[in-house]
């Protein structure tokens, strides 16, 4: 699969014949994004803050959105295809499973009550792409671990990362939740840290691109 990258959590993922975009987000949206957006065939949101849906973006968009109900609710605008916990989703060569996130309080930008997160698998690699979420007991498995990382408790820390990607059986970790934020860790920090842990990792920059 190929995965380019967009300010925030927002990627696209590209197999032979789908391509997928995941969390469009307001964080750093540029007019150019739009018709690479608009040429997908869905659109995943985990949750409802905006650094994870550009609502008026995707009004604009002729793309079908999937996510949850309390998505719908906070954009009514939006006609979205209401998923939920262990839905099974089929994108021409690509399945997605639908999991279980819980995203830690953040007052200010409102509380989430329903999150949820992502394994991807186009029968050669699966993807778990996990949302903004603290660290649950699952037994999700993966080859290759999307984690949106901060330094504090709205979702995993750096430690809480590499032991998921453990847990998952995962051989690679992508670094997301970077871009924008007093709240995330200096990139130098997580290279040195994540080289000590002998964790193969990619922090990628927006645009950029990458197969897995």
């Amino acid at each position: 699969m190929k995965i380019t990258k967009f300010p925030q959590s927002c990627i696209i993922i590209e197999s032979s014949e789908t391509k997928i975009l995941i969390d469009p987000s307001t964080v750093e949206y540029e007019e150019s994004f739009f018709p690479v957006w608009q040429n997908v065939d869905a659109v995943l949101v985990t949750h409802r803050h905006s650094d994870h849906i550009n609502s008026e973006v995707l009004q604009k968009l002729n793309v079908p959105i999937y996510s949850t109900s309390e998505v719908q609710f906070h954009f009514p605008n939006l006609k979205i295809n209401i998923i939920k916990e262990n839905d099974i989703l089929k994108f021409g060569d690509i399945n997605v499973k639908v999991v279980h996130a819980i995203h830690g309080y953040v007052a200010l930008a409102g509380e989430v009550k329903e999150n949820i997160g992502f394994i991807i698998d186009d029968t050669k690699t699966q993807l778990y792409y996990t949302s903004d979420t603290i660290r649950f007991k699952n037994d999700y498995k993966a080859n290759v671990l999307f984690a949106n990382i901060t330094a504090f408790d709205a979702s995993m820390n750096l430690w809480g990362a590499v032991q998921t990607l453990k847990e998952t059986g995962a051989h690679l970790l992508v670094v997301l939740h970077q871009d924008v934020g007093k709240i995330i860790y200096p990139k130098q920090f997580i290279q040195s840290y994540l080289k000590e842990q002998n964790i193969n990792y990619i922090i990628p920059e927006t645009l950029e691109s990458f197969n897995i």
